[in-house]
């Protein structure tokens, strides 16, 4: 039983693809003008899901884990410099080309933080640096909600003519930022009870994200959005999202050698330097792309890289773990 589970999709991979399958059959669902709109629906969920984010976070534990500089910096480096400036360095070839909106999207993905639950669980599976790779993950959210909209802004003219950049970052602030903050403060208060009930909150935030990929795909099957994409182009597009997630990953071990990490934060460098966060990337492009048809476009280079991720990562997790014992 256990073999057939392990060759059964994550049921969080097939939530997205059910999401996918209804806004195709049934779009329009909590549009604008129902009674209960998608749109505030997820809004006042992104929120709720930062805070409780911030209540599992413990901030003494942040405070201890800041001495390993070297690693975080490496781990910084590589999510968001690195890891966008791979994807720049084929701008060229698309700035004028009619399939510069799917290179903006691949370019979205690079620009984003790191996981945060599946790099600790990997992390800890394969014997790496948990400390480094809790504090690692955690911090990259943050600093991902100022970066990743300043990677973006460089683009958004060209894609879509405007871009308030002021406004846009404000509301990543008060949509994510001010409920993080909250949670982090009420967590010697409620963090106990956030402890003990993860595993309900974690079905919450999966929720959120399953909502926001409904509302996205929704709103571009009625745009018309995917029709002037030819399946080819989907099967070029995952193909490049999996060499990216090969090319980084092999970096990021090369370079946690080269540079004298032990295996352990080798281990964290790898998983955490690699990864890319569906749930930042969902709630980012409902941000940054609201009212755009072309929505859901954004989130399929995500949702490509992040089933791979979990798939091949958890692979050699597994292999790591046991060459340790």
């Amino acid at each position: 039983m256990k073999r057939i589970k392990s060759l059964l999709p994550d049921y969080f991979i097939l939530g997205i693809v059910l999401m996918i399958i209804l806004a195709y059959l049934i779009p329009g669902i909590g549009s604008q003008g129902s009674a209960i709109e998608l749109k505030s629906l997820i809004r006042v969920g992104i929120m709720l899901l930062f805070f409780f984010y911030g209540l599992r976070l413990n901030p003494e534990k942040l405070k201890k884990d800041l001495s390993n500089w070297k690693l975080h910096i490496t781990i910084q480096l590589l999510t968001f410099l690195v890891f966008p400036l791979v994807v720049l360095a084929f701008y060229p070839f698309f700035h004028h080309s009619d399939y510069f909106q799917i290179w903006f999207a691949i370019f979205f993905l690079a620009a984003l933080p790191s996981t945060v639950s599946s790099s600790v669980v990997m992390v800890s599976i394969a014997k790496g640096n948990i400390s480094g790779a809790i504090f690692n993950a955690s911090i990259s959210g943050i600093i991902g909600i100022v970066i990743t909209p300043l990677w973006v802004s460089l683009f958004m003219n060209t894609n879509s003519g405007s871009f308030d950049f002021s406004k846009t970052i404000l509301d990543l602030v008060i949509q994510i930022l001010i409920p993080l903050i909250l949670g982090l403060i009420l967590h010697s208060y409620w963090g106990g009870w956030a402890s003990k009930n993860s595993k309900w909150l974690s079905w919450f935030d999966k929720s959120v994200i399953l909502t926001i990929v409904y509302n996205s795909f929704s709103n571009s099957f009625m745009g018309g959005v995917f029709q002037e994409i030819p399946n080819v182009l989907l099967l070029i597009l995952s193909t490049i999202v999996i060499s990216l997630f090969f090319a980084l990953f092999y970096f990021s071990m090369w370079i946690s050698k080269k540079i004298g990490f032990n295996r352990e934060e080798q281990i964290t460098v790898v998983f955490c330097g690699s990864k890319k966060s569906l749930v930042h990337g969902s709630v980012m492009a409902s941000v940054l792309f609201a009212g755009s048809a072309s929505g859901s476009l954004f989130l399929v280079p995500i949702m490509m890289y992040h089933a791979f991720q979990l798939f091949y990562i958890s692979i050699v997790a597994r292999k790591m773990g046991m060459e340790k014992r």
